[in-house]
């Protein structure tokens, strides 16, 4: 049986040039981004870690992982978005700012005598909704986090530790979204989500934009080891807004020498997958039941503003079942040679589960093909989060389950 599914984007490198990437995904937006990340106390870049051994084990030149699990002691990149979007939404309701971003400027009495305690909502399966609250903890406001059915116990922990208040529902990933977004209207809080609909677009922007420090970060460090950029790239999706976001980015200062970009969802939650397999240009709802151990990418709709970019530009999408992210889980875990170890969520190891197969099986040497994988290849894969949820972590990696 298979475990990966593949669809090419017959819509990639027709010539569609960089003017299309909106300004927010540009060179310019990114290091305006890091600017403000930088100056946030605890800030300091995430490892980008090589895997040597592995590396020679697929017989690729360099495999490259980008190490969120580090980011701001959250265990996930999500903060990056969240934190940058409340900054930009707390600038845009006070007229007499500072030019710049300011992180102590936000966090000020000044400030929240101003605009008076804020009430910021969001849904989330975990990742992104300790973001908001924890900065909303930071801050000093209040931060409401919906969660959808069958939520781990150890995420909502998490937030609710940062003093926020979780609303657990019994709807999947998608409805808790609508049902953030219609509570947060009607009681006049301030909705922090990463997927835009008519009306609400600013906000989805500026968290993707706040995500731009993941690759803005990771091509610095890759000078520094004497690689001058990745010849593909990995990148999960659920709404696509992260994946959106650096593909952009990469097409904003590459051009049409952007790497080659594979978009990556679990089989059940393939939204852009599905979409790309019926091909008429149009997103589509995922046809899966969302059920999958990556919850992370557990969404059955495209964020739009995702969708114009990755529909423009990835070059092929793979639909992966759960198997693939507990390959990868165990691979990093347990590392050949003289590899680092790496902790690392279902969401999170799905990449490198899906590049071992990829190179090292050859049921799926035509996908390798398509791709052109080879001993001069520099991949590079982003570790979307830690051991989010503990439990299950232990499950597949110590007590070799599922």
């Amino acid at each position: 049986m298979r475990l990966i599914d593949a669809v090419l984007n017959k819509r990639a490198r027709i010539g569609i040039g960089r003017e299309q990437i909106p300004p927010n995904l540009s060179v310019a937006a990114a290091e305006e981004a890091l600017s403000f990340h930088g100056i946030i106390p605890q800030y300091y870049p995430t490892p980008l870690l090589k895997l040597s051994a592995a590396s020679s084990k697929m017989q690729v030149l360099e495999v490259l992982i980008k190490d969120e699990s580090k980011r701001f002691g959250l265990n996930s990149f999500k903060v990056l978005g969240g934190i940058y979007a409340i900054a930009k939404y707390i600038y845009s309701r006070i007229e007499d700012h500072p030019a710049r971003l300011d992180f102590a400027y936000i966090q000020s009495e000044s400030v929240r005598r101003q605009l008076g305690t804020i009430t910021f909502a969001t849904a989330t399966d975990g990742n992104h909704g300790l973001g908001v609250a924890r900065t909303a903890q930071i801050l000093g406001h209040k931060a409401v986090v919906f969660m959808p059915a069958g939520t781990v116990p150890a995420r909502i922990r998490a937030i609710e530790e940062t003093g926020a208040e979780v609303k657990l529902t019994k709807a999947n990933y998608d409805d808790t979204v609508a049902l953030a977004a219609e509570t947060a209207s009607k009681k006049g809080w301030v909705l922090i989500q990463d997927t835009a609909f008519e009306g609400y677009q600013n906000i989805p922007e500026w968290i993707m934009q706040g995500y731009l420090t993941i690759i803005y970060e990771a091509l610095v460090q890759m000078k520094t080891i004497g690689l001058d950029k990745p010849t593909h790239i990995f990148l999960q999706a659920g709404v696509g807004s992260m994946a959106a976001a650096v593909l952009g980015y990469l097409v904003s200062k590459y051009g049409e020498l952007y790497p080659y970009t594979a978009i990556v969802e679990p089989h059940h939650a393939a939204c852009f997958y599905d979409s790309f397999v019926i091909g008429d240009g149009e997103p589509y709802r995922a046809k899966g039941d969302l059920k999958t151990i990556m919850a992370g990418l557990s969404c059955g709709e495209p964020n739009p503003l995702a969708w114009d970019i990755i529909n423009d530009y990835a070059d092929i999408c793979l639909a992966c079942d759960d198997a693939v992210a507990v390959e990868g889980m165990r691979l990093l875990a347990d590392p050949s040679g003289k590899d680092p170890k790496i902790i690392s969520g279902e969401s999170g190891a799905v990449t490198a589960g899906l590049l071992w197969l990829l190179t090292r099986d050859n049921q799926y040497a035509d996908i390798r093909d398509m791709m052109k994988i080879d001993t001069k290849s520099v991949i590079l894969l982003i570790n979307t989060e830690g051991a989010t949820d503990p439990d299950n972590y232990r499950k597949i990696v110590q007590d070799n389950k599922l």
